[in-house]
């Protein structure tokens, strides 16, 4: 098993995060903006919304990883590359996130009586007038990205308690298995945890800040949570991928 040279900051993983920004902008706020128009699917059925969010989530990390090649050295990928990578992984994640979404849905439903939200779940037609005749614009994307910031919080409820923050870029970038993917990220993860915590506080708060005040910067924050789990990760499994126990 690796060891951590030194315990890391959430200060730098987030300042690293955003000079990525600066690396490829048309890439990084490109990809937000493609976010941004599949998270709509959420008010169409809850199910495809879940489902793309996490995905975009996840593919977000293989664009993070595009941006750092594309920058450090001349390597012929494309865009295209990033995105067929990580699609089969962020696939089978975002179908694990819905399953599991749909369990405690069909369960609160059974138990409260309100059978409805059950089919609703799957096809559920939003945009009517009523919804969509709001005060101001902003009015209109917070109730359209409603869905998305609990999502993007369950998800990452989901990974840090079950799954491993570093699982999922391991088993992307490495091809390690899962069992073995989990075991590494949970040392890591004990290893920098002031770290970790702050970084989680980090992002729950903006997804709150994005539920109520601005909820613009949604997509945003969705590529910048890909970023961060693509820099923190490699911060550790590949800067200092030669350091022994």
């Amino acid at each position: 098993m690796r060891n951590i040279k030194k315990k890391l900051k959430f200060t730098d993983w987030l300042q690293q995060s955003l000079w990525f920004i600066k690396l490829r902008p048309w890439v990084w706020f490109g990809y937000s903006g493609l976010v941004g128009m599949v998270l709509v699917l959420g008010k169409i059925s809850l199910a495809l919304g879940v489902f793309a969010a996490v995905a975009s989530l996840f593919v977000g990390v293989g664009v993070a990883k595009y941006i750092d090649m594309k920058a450090s050295s001349d390597t012929p990928v494309g865009f295209a590359w990033a995105v067929n990578k990580s699609l089969p992984l962020a696939v089978l994640a975002a179908g694990s996130i819905v399953v599991c979404w749909f369990v405690f849905m069909l369960v609160a439903s059974l138990l409260s009586g309100e059978y409805y939200k059950i089919p609703q779940f799957f096809f559920h037609w939003e945009f009517t007038p009523e919804n969509l005749n709001r005060e101001t614009t902003r009015d209109v994307v917070g109730w359209m990205y409603s869905y998305a910031n609990v999502t993007l919080i369950f998800t990452l409820l989901m990974l840090t308690s079950f799954v491993g923050w570093f699982s999922h870029p391991l088993m992307l970038f490495k091809n390690t298995r899962w069992s073995e993917a989990k075991e590494q990220s949970d040392y890591a993860v004990s290893r920098n945890q002031g770290a970790m915590y702050k970084m989680l506080g980090f992002v729950f708060l903006e997804a709150v800040l994005c539920s109520t005040l601005t909820p613009l910067l949604t997509p945003v924050l969705y590529m910048l949570v890909s970023t961060l789990m693509y820099v923190s990760y490699k911060s550790i499994f590949e800067a200092e991928a030669d350091v022994e126990v």
